[in-house]
């Protein structure tokens, strides 16, 4: 048989048919991943440490926060690039890298079992600070009570209605927390004074570095950002479902007419990330502005059991206690829907991880599994494991920093690995342009200073 006749039957097989990407109106239909990457770290990034940051620093680093934000919008898109065209998450896409076996999916595996269990317990917990206010019984209580409520969600909900319910808290958190920033009636000379790059004084790094990590969301929820545009369907997903493919589509053997319609699911994937760039500025500036008018001058943080509790201060400043009991409500919501993004996220790239590195040794059996993996991980990992850490050191906030900080440390080695895979795997027309990918590395490079004074900060504690 002839290399020409092998080559047109690999096309023939590897045909994708890709459907075509909306277009017009129909194209707000489709949003709804970026919804569930913006709250991924809303509670933590938005509500705890925006105000936190506020709060001690005022307005001086609002430039880190919209340079934070607007670049994640590359390194993201980049990773919905990938999954666009091969209907495959970018763990996948990490184990074909030349190298030893599975070094890529290691890398990003094992830091980020720290980080699922931290941060779960961090936001957990926040949540049950919100609870305490009005109910009996303490914090841990209440953490195991949200904490299995999101549990169930998880397992025996679906991916349309996790969409459904952060489109929701999206949109409110949004809608409440501009209203009230422009009520509070803010200085605008010092708010322009804050979008000129410097650092205060004495800045704590390891309050800075975990706020920056998280907002919008983290290296993780960047990761995440593969699993929920293939499971909404967008390009290569939707064929790879219907051929009940196990392997990934090889973008370089689809046609001109398909790899036209991949570009058109890009541009899907431009827009459903703009969606949340723009409400994540919406809900941030919204809350730094609360806590450098509000929080500020009463010299009010955030922090431990009291964290809900001095939250509520953001709308009682500026609606009474109607304000404040909202906010309550609000605060809840808000940790408890990032707890049920993050535990779905969290699921996820364990498992699809894990049945990577099972697999990479020969293993073939239920413990593959990726279904019966999710399950178990769900059930132990962002569960059992962040109640067990609240009880052994029950600190909201010191655990969201310790995962916070591997967060921010962990987006520049995701930024390196999606640009060399994009750019190994994808055919000309689909590779990011020359302008995305200095943007994209600028965007990995943003973090790695900030990474680097937070290490010079922990060993040098007196020169930073």
């Amino acid at each position: 048989m002839s290399s020409e006749t092998n080559s047109a039957e690999v096309r023939a097989r590897d045909a994708a048919r890709i459907p075509k990407p909306p277009a017009g109106w129909d194209r707000l239909l489709w949003l709804g991943p970026g919804f569930l990457w913006m709250v991924s770290a809303a509670g933590s990034g938005e509500l705890l440490f925006t105000p936190r940051v506020a709060a001690q620093y005022g307005y001086a680093l609002l430039w880190a926060l919209l340079a934070a934000v607007i670049l994640k919008w590359f390194i993201n898109r980049e990773i919905g690039r990938f999954a666009v065209c091969t209907g495959s998450s970018v763990l996948e896409g990490f184990k074909s890298l030349p190298g030893p076996r599975n070094w890529a999916v290691w890398l990003i595996v094992i830091p980020q079992l720290v980080v699922a269990a931290a941060s779960i317990a961090g936001l957990a917990s926040s949540a049950g600070t919100a609870l305490i206010l009005v109910l009996p019984g303490g914090v841990l209580l209440w953490m195991i009570v949200s904490i299995s409520a999101s549990t169930a969600l998880v397992l025996y909900g679906h991916y349309k209605g996790v969409e459904w319910v952060a489109r929701l808290i999206a949109v409110a958190l949004a809608v409440s927390s501009l209203t009230a920033a422009i009520l509070v009636l803010p200085d605008l000379s010092e708010i322009a004074g804050g979008l000129i790059p410097s650092v205060p004084a004495g800045v704590d790094y390891g309050e800075v570095l975990p706020w920056l990590g998280y907002m919008l969301s983290g290296a993780a929820g960047m990761m995440w950002y593969s699993y929920w545009v293939t499971a909404k369907g967008y390009g290569a997903a939707s064929s790879r479902k219907e051929a009940d493919k196990a392997e990934s589509i090889d973008p370089k053997s689809l046609s001109n007419e398909d790899r036209e319609k991949l570009s058109g699911w890009i541009t899907q994937v431009s827009l459903d990330t703009s969606v949340a760039v723009v409400g994540a500025l919406i809900i941030t500036i919204g809350f730094l502005i609360l806590g450098a008018e509000l929080l500020r001058p009463r010299g009010l943080v955030p922090e431990e059991s009291r964290v809900a509790e001095v939250l509520g201060v953001l709308l009682g400043g500026v609606f009474g206690a109607v304000g404040f009991w909202f906010m309550i409500t609000a605060t809840f919501i808000g940790f408890w829907d990032t707890v049920l993004s993050d535990q779905d996220g969290f699921g996820r790239l364990h498992a699809n991880g894990t049945s990577i590195l099972l697999r990479g040794f020969g293993y073939e059996g239920k413990w593959a599994d990726e279904k019966f993996l999710k399950k178990v991980i769900v059930v132990v990992l962002v569960t059992i494991l962040p109640i067990v850490l609240f009880v052994i050191f029950g600190e909201p906030v010191g655990l969201l920093k310790l995962a916070g900080a591997i967060e921010a440390i962990h987006i520049p080695i995701v930024t390196g690995l999606i640009l060399y895979l994009n750019h190994r795997t994808l055919p000309d027309g689909l590779r990011p342009t020359w302008f995305a990918f200095i943007l994209t590395s600028a965007a990995g490079l943003f973090f790695v200073v900030f990474a680097l004074f937070y290490i010079a900060s922990l060993i040098w504690p007196d020169l930073i």
